[in-house]
């Protein structure tokens, strides 16, 4: 099974036993910092992320593998009158995405790890623009084993990824096994984050 069969099974199965797809609790959690404006999803799974940006006044591009998520966010947004595009897009097939350098206020991936994509991300945000970011990291108390170590962080990674990026909140949870960054790329004049 290839990596595009396996994203549409997963999706395919969560369809079946889910209600209705969550955003991540840490971007919640940053929504007073969140002022919309263009915002990126990548690897946008089920839309979760991608309709709470919207809901929150960001007009978002949502990117995924999978052809089940890709129609399943484009029905939900159309049905709650959201500003989300969804496409199919391979993202380990950077040449071929066609997003502009600068365009966008804000780049959210999560639960997706390929270190090629940093230097892509940091070229699509606009002066001011913000990046968020969780997956898994290396953590031998969360049992992160499972997930191949190619897909996993090593210790304060995102930090030395993003090093001369103002961050406004990190967390690296030994138990969960996750990390997780909010940062933005030039803090003089930030244009998605509230200034505390």
């Amino acid at each position: 099974m290839n990596a595009k069969e396996k994203w549409e099974q997963k999706h395919q199965d969560r369809l079946t036993t889910m209600a209705e797809p969550m955003p991540n609790e840490r971007l919640k959690y940053l929504a007073p910092s969140l002022n919309g404006g263009t915002a990126l999803d990548l690897a946008c799974g089920l839309g979760g992320n991608s309709l709470f940006l919207a809901e929150g006044g960001y007009e978002v591009q949502a990117v995924d593998l999978s052809e089940t998520a890709v129609k399943y966010v484009g029905e939900q947004a159309e049905r709650r009158g959201l500003k989300v595009y969804p496409s199919v897009r391979d993202l380990t097939e950077l040449k071929s995405l066609p997003f502009a350098k600068e365009s966008f206020d804000l780049v959210v991936i999560t639960y997706y790890l390929d270190r090629r994509l940093f230097p892509y991300v940091k070229s699509l945000l606009k002066d001011g623009g913000c990046f968020f970011m969780e997956t898994y990291f290396d953590s031998p108390k969360a049992g992160t084993e499972k997930v191949s170590s190619q897909f996993r962080l090593k210790s304060n990674e995102l930090l030395e990824h993003f090093n001369g990026w103002k961050v406004l909140y990190f967390e690296e949870n030994d138990l969960e096994g996750r990390q997780t960054i909010f940062c933005w790329k030039d803090d003089r004049d930030c244009s998605c984050a509230n200034r505390q």
